[in-house]
């Protein structure tokens, strides 16, 4: 027994120091955990960011943090996330780190979702979409699957958010507007003035916009949002709201209000850009403002906006080069070439459209390369689990399918291509037989009314004469005969015309009217007052078209027993019609009225109005003083 205690001595002792280096392990490890977790609830300023990355690189550079696969991957990726924010290039080089040492691991989904989500910000800001989509998606996957996963609600927004934006970019807007609905309840839970309550809702009405949705299913959205820009007017950049309500008029076509917040946008992105703090994607926001007021100025053909908008998109253009991206660069092509057209210059625009769709083409090949790429990248990334022979078999097998379905997309892009095309020339035939159609039947109607018009006119004339003749009032008839061949005359010259001078069809109404004084022995007078500050011979008008309105005038609203009627006729140009206000002094009796009687040159009148279009108006107004006004308003072709 005396042999053994000595042994049995040696290995408590022993044991009591393995189990105090163990111990010692344990607390040292709880520390670096406590360490990191501090760390991470950290608020990171302006003025602690570079004491905060300091005290992570003194955690990496620790031999035994690097023996634990967690914390080591927490490191890498708040130094990613840390240089990301100075926009330093160390960010890719952490965050592949963190990647790799998390990816191995069973479960820790919480840090692989956040590790994923920094991979698809750095791929982002690279210009790879796709690869970025990769990332976010899977992401995204751990919160939607998860709801256990022990991330803040601010952060599982951010990741549903950031896979939604990313998934529009590569064309997914289905899969996007299911993860933006999802992120609504989790934003809904986050403090007030949360820029994450404003994201979802810009977001949401982006993608509706997108997906060519109506404008009434982005109205709920814009509502929110403007209520939310009212409660925290200092907490949201307002530019979101006035793009927001850009979309939301372009769907409504009204091209004011569009205009309105397409101008607003852009003071403020001005704003930005003069106070330097527009990185590229503002200077490219700034360059599509100026392109798209532009084009809304023609759109109103007000061509001198227009220009000056074009001039500042050039303007920026030539001082940021290499910031303006190239399909940003399609829209002010195009927009110039609008311009060109409207003016007459067509010439000149074919021009640019020729170089636009060149710049499409190449832009097209140029992300149809780099999707190639991504897609390499990615099916790698995936596969990268596998063995080699297996690896090297399945990217064989993929290159395959890869080119043969590149040739069928691009047969049948091709295919599609030319059957829109085809469908659209015949679209076109057909819209234009049938505007040439209508037009040919507007043209029928206004000859057959006319000529159902005259004879009315010869009617009435001819019956005066006949009443001269039969009282034996010779020199009246003849004088009457005379003027009236003189109306007749110029009343078939101008029966031939489509629109006629506004100055000849006042002297056809000056004879008709001194005909209309000799046939009732001077009971009335009248007055034309013409447009003195205008030239009329450049104003248009249909022939024949208010002499009707004048008769009735004169037989049905002038009192001939009294001998006192008075009779006025004004003409004025308000905009692009023209306006005339046919004034009678009315009768002083209702004896011999024609009440109920409906004139057939009246209403022949006001089918010839009819077919002038909606800006064509009669209007008949009875004044409390007596007598009647006649309001017409003639549409003046341009």
């Amino acid at each position: 027994m005396r042999y053994y205690y000595p042994r049995f001595l040696l290995l408590a002792l022993l044991f009591q120091a393995c189990q105090e280096h163990a111990q010692s392990d344990f607390n040292t490890w709880t520390a670096w955990r406590t360490q990191i977790k501090q760390l991470e609830n950290t608020k990171l300023t302006p003025s602690n960011h570079d004491s905060l990355r300091g005290i992570w690189h003194q955690l990496y550079a620790n031999p035994a943090i690097q023996t634990d696969s967690v914390s080591f991957t927490k490191v890498n990726y708040h130094l990613a996330r840390l240089y990301g924010m100075k926009g330093e290039d160390s960010a890719s080089y952490f965050v592949q780190k963190a990647l790799d040492y998390i990816e191995p691991t069973q479960g820790n989904l919480d840090e692989k979702a956040l590790v994923y989500n920094g991979m698809g910000n750095i791929l982002s800001l690279q210009a790879k979409p796709n690869e970025a989509s990769y990332y976010y998606n899977r992401a995204a996957a751990i919160v939607r699957s998860d709801s256990l996963v022990d991330l803040s609600a601010e952060a599982r927004s951010a990741m549903l958010l950031s896979a939604a934006q990313s998934n529009s970019r590569v064309y997914q807007l289905t899969l996007s507007e299911r993860m933006i609905r999802e992120a609504m309840p989790i934003c809904d839970s986050l403090p007030e003035g949360h820029i994450n309550h404003q994201r979802v809702l810009v977001q949401m009405i982006q993608t509706l916009r997108a997906r060519k949705q109506p404008a009434d299913s982005m109205a709920p959205y814009l509502q929110k949002l403007e209520a939310l820009h009212q409660q925290n007017p200092l907490s949201y950049n307002p530019s979101f709201l006035y793009e927001s309500k850009v979309f939301y008029f372009e769907k409504t076509n009204k091209t004011d209000s569009l205009l309105h917040y397409q101008l607003l946008k852009t003071q403020f992105d001005e704003g930005r850009y003069e106070a330097g703090q527009a990185q590229s994607t503002a200077i490219n926001n700034l360059f599509l403002d100026y392109c798209n007021i532009a084009a809304t100025y023609i759109l109103l053909d007000q061509f001198i906006p227009a220009e000056k908008y074009l001039q500042k998109a050039s303007s920026l253009k030539k001082e940021q080069m290499d910031a303006v991206l190239g399909h940003n660069d399609i829209y002010y092509q195009k927009a110039i070439a609008s311009l060109y057209a409207k003016k007459g210059r067509k010439d000149e625009a074919v021009d640019i459209l020729d170089n636009t769709l060149q710049l499409q083409e190449n832009i097209y090949q140029e992300h149809n390369a780099q999707g190639v790429a991504e897609m390499n990248a990615l099916y790698q990334l995936q596969a990268k689990d596998r063995s080699i022979q297996n690896l090297n078999e399945n990217i064989k097998i993929n290159r395959l399918q890869l080119q043969q379905n590149r040739l069928w997309l691009i047969i049948s892009l091709l295919t599609l291509g030319l059957l829109a095309l085809v469908i659209f020339f015949l679209y076109y035939s057909l819209q234009q037989r049938r505007v040439s159609q209508e037009k040919e039947k507007v043209i029928l109607q206004q000859q057959l009314l006319r000529t159902q018009m005259e004879p009315h006119f010869i009617f009435n004339t001819l019956s005066a004469l006949q009443s001269f003749v039969r009282l034996d009032q010779k020199e009246h008839a003849i004088k009457y005969l005379n003027r009236f061949s003189r109306l007749l005359r110029s009343s078939l010259e101008l029966s031939r015309k489509q629109l006629v001078p506004l100055d000849e069809e006042l002297e056809t109404l000056e004879n008709y009217l001194s005909l209309q004084q000799m046939r009732f022995e001077n009971a009335f007078t009248y007055e034309i007052i013409s447009l003195e500050e205008h030239d009329m011979t450049a104003v248009m008008v249909p022939p024949m078209l208010i002499q009707p309105f004048v008769e009735n005038s004169i037989l049905h609203g002038i009192d001939m027993e009294t001998g006192t009627g008075r009779l006025t006729i004004e003409f004025n140009i308000a905009s692009d019609s023209l306006e005339i206000t046919i004034t009678d002094s009315g009768k002083h009796t209702m004896e011999g009225s024609s009440v109920g009687h409906r004139s057939l040159s009246g209403t022949i009148s006001r089918e010839r109005l009819h077919l002038l279009g909606k800006k064509a108006k009669l209007q008949t107004l009875y004044p409390a003083e007596g007598g009647t006004i006649i309001l017409l308003h003639i549409p003046i072709p341009s």
